[in-house]
């Protein structure tokens, strides 16, 4: 690190005496407004919106978030169960959706109050940028903050622009858009609507799914302005399943117990925000959101009928519908302490989750002998749960001098669940209860701004993450009801980390560490349903490397780098209660997590005329459970774009043609953890090409 920060130093020196090409200055966003990347004391990468559709299908935050070190987007090829999303470790265990991670739209939360998240909603078509903020600042942002990805739709501006896109590819996969953005006196506008299919390069993993996205910006006469957001989703998708190794081997393409049950989900979504923001004076300003949506879900399984002749067994059939919302009203304030800049912000957030949970056998006629599979049969579950928050927050940023800032903040986070059972039926007895959980969450950073181009941090937090309703609702001991005996786990983190603008680029270097203890971890994972238990203490140790540079000739270069070495603290048994070949020796790897991944690119990216470039993605080897007695080996693709951008008159035009996995290298794309039949591997697809042609008119 010090070789580091002195070469860093010493280039910084030579640029001032030789002007270079610098990147677009750029802001993200953060609780106490807009703020450069290159000035927060912490991990922070955005990705454009152009670039994450430049020669690319457009459908998965996968394909375009390679530059971040410590985000770790795994493609399951299986759109039942979403995209697998870790940062720094969290959220790798996650077996469906995203959990540990906290997602924001448009500023309205992805991710429900009892911390589980989806990606589904994320438009990329329309997207303006994502950010992806890492390390301890994350603890802010409440319940199941290990890192926060936010997405941002993009702003109308100017005449009424009108674009369409089309692009297609190998196994039958294409995706259609459309896209109407502009700005009209105090009215801006981005409106679109896109469509999805694929016919899987597995069997049983066909997948549509439709997104509406809307954003109005109305600017008012006193001077605030009024956003509002909306935004539709439906999928449908078939669900492959994992394999085991054997079955690996000798098929990845197969999926043969999904396709005997008919393994499906189907998921609507409908939600709307508003954003009301307010300048008071000079000084103060007032931000209010509000935010509403509902969810619902309907997923077959492929759990055995004779699993369910167990009169507590809630049924291979889970039917959820959820209604949520909530609001964030938020006072900021720039002030003066000691004749020096005092930033204040200060919140409250309440949110809510409502949901209708059931249950229903996947079968019809007896267990020993069913009539059909894969479809609704009897009643075996029946609840109403709840989860809330109340989270009062706080935080300040202080500069102390020219060259040394002060930044700091506090959160409450309050998360409440309660459960209220209606189906009582014979052996099968009344499981309602609740449980709350509660946590402070400091944070704090010191920033030295050693020249104008090179600056340290150092950063310390805590955070916390609350069981999901998802890891709630299964008990190991098959007892129905919620298991309430899980606990929160809590983490300490710790950061430092450099940043230099040099030679028209920025580099930036972070290095961390994670303690966590009561570590949630996955207890037992059989036929698509999970059961988990606290696992003691775990350590996460973590080094990121990133150069983001172009050059007045439009090559560009992008790498990522990222080591990060998590492992148990202590021994504990999986399942449990312990029996033989059980037991998870302190110092195992925790799994999902790869120790080393590399992301590089080069091309020539000229804003018109012919572009091209090459990618490389590595990972190394994967646990794929507890034990780390199976594992996901390691491995390296490359891609290779080619494009045309054209601007003429009011036409903007833009074709191009890529190719991923270049070497056809036959790989495991993602893990489900701890899967109990062993079947862990979610292979990725060989070679594959896209092409695709997008035009827009401006009117």
């Amino acid at each position: 690190m010090a070789g580091l920060l002195a070469a860093a130093s010493c280039a910084v020196q030579a640029q001032e005496a030789t002007p270079s090409p610098t990147l677009p200055e750029i802001t993200v966003s953060t609780p106490r407004g807009e703020v450069r990347p290159f000035d927060v004391p912490g991990s922070v990468d955005r990705v454009e919106g152009s670039e994450m559709r430049d020669a690319r299908l457009g459908v998965n935050l996968s394909e375009s978030l390679g530059p971040v070190p410590g985000l770790q987007v795994q493609n399951r090829q299986n759109y039942a169960q979403d995209l697998q999303l870790s940062i720094r470790g969290f959220g790798a265990r996650s077996t469906f959706g995203v959990r540990g991670v906290r997602l924001y739209v448009d500023g309205v939360p992805a991710t429900l109050p009892d911390g589980q998240g989806q990606t589904s909603n994320i438009d990329i078509g329309s997207a303006g940028r994502v950010e992806i903020l890492r390390g301890p600042f994350s603890a802010l942002y409440g319940n199941s903050s290990g890192g926060v990805v936010q997405a941002f739709t993009e702003e109308g501006e100017g005449p009424p622009t009108l674009g369409f896109s089309v692009a297609g590819g190998s196994f039958g996969t294409w995706r259609a858009g459309s896209k109407l953005s502009g700005s009209a006196g105090a009215v801006d506008y981005t409106l679109s609507a896109s469509r999805f299919h694929t016919d899987g390069w597995r069997e049983h993993s066909a997948a549509d799914r439709e997104i509406q996205n809307g954003k109005l910006g109305f600017r008012l006469d006193d001077g605030s302005k009024l956003t509002v957001v909306f935004n539709s989703v439906h999928v449908h998708a078939q669900d492959p399943l994992g394999l085991s190794a054997e079955q690996y081997a000798l098929n990845p393409r197969g999926a043969g117990l999904a396709t005997l049950f008919d393994t499906r989900k189907t998921v609507d979504q409908q939600q709307l925000g508003l954003t009301y923001e307010r300048r008071i004076d000079a000084r103060n300003a007032l931000r209010l959101m509000v935010y509403g949506g509902q969810r619902s879900t309907v997923q077959f399984q492929s759990i055995p009928p004779s699993a369910q002749l167990n009169p507590l067994h809630a049924g291979g059939v889970i039917d959820l519908a959820r209604d949520y919302g909530g609001v964030d009203l938020r006072w900021s304030a720039n002030l003066q302490l000691a004749d020096r800049p005092f930033d204040l912000v200060a919140g409250l957030a309440y949110d809510n989750l409502r949901e209708k949970r059931r249950g229903f056998e996947n079968f019809f006629g007896r267990a020993a002998a069913p009539l059909a599979l894969g479809v609704q049969g009897r009643l075996r579950r029946d609840e109403r749960n709840e989860v809330r928050n109340l989270d009062p927050y706080v935080q300040v940023n202080w500069r102390l001098s020219d060259r040394w800032t002060l930044e700091a903040g506090v959160r409450r986070s309050n998360v409440r669940f309660s459960s209220h059972d209606l189906y009582i039926l014979g052996p099968n007895r009344d499981d309602s209860g609740s449980a709350r959980y509660g946590k402070t969450l400091p944070v704090a950073s010191l920033r030295y701004q050693v020249t104008p181009d090179l600056a340290l941090y150092a950063s310390a937090g805590r955070g916390f993450e609350t069981p999901t309703l998802n890891e709630l609702s299964y008990r190991a001991d098959g007892i129905g009801g919620l298991s309430f005996g899980l606990q929160p786990s809590v983490n300490t983190s710790v950061e430092v980390g450099a940043k230099a603008r040099l030679a028209g680029g920025l580099l930036t270097a972070a290095l961390f560490q994670t303690r966590t203890r009561d570590e949630i971890v996955t207890s037992t994972n059989v036929g698509g349903r999970a059961t988990f238990q606290n696992a003691g203490r775990t350590k996460r140790d973590g080094f990121e490397l990133s150069w983001q540079h172009e050059t007045l000739n439009h090559w560009r270069t992008q790498l990522a780098y990222t080591w990060l070495d998590a492992r148990y603290r202590d021994g504990f048994c999986s399942p449990s209660p312990c029996s033989a070949g059980s037991t998870v020796p302190a110092g195992n790897r925790i799994p999902g997590i790869a120790e080393h991944a590399l992301f590089a690119s080069f091309g020539w990216v000229p804003p018109e005329g012919w572009r091209a470039g090459a990618e490389l993605r590595a990972l190394s080897r994967i646990a794929a459970n507890d034990r780390n007695n199976a594992r996901a080996p390691g491995y390296a693709v490359a891609s290779l774009y080619a494009g045309y951008v054209k601007r003429w008159e009011r036409w903007d035009l833009n074709a191009f043609a890529r190719v991923d996995n270049l070497f056809d290298r036959r790989y495991v794309g993602s893990v489900i953890v701890n899967e109990g039949n062993a079947r862990y591997f979610e292979p990725a697809l060989g070679r594959n090409w896209t092409v695709g042609i997008g035009a827009a008119y401006r009117f």
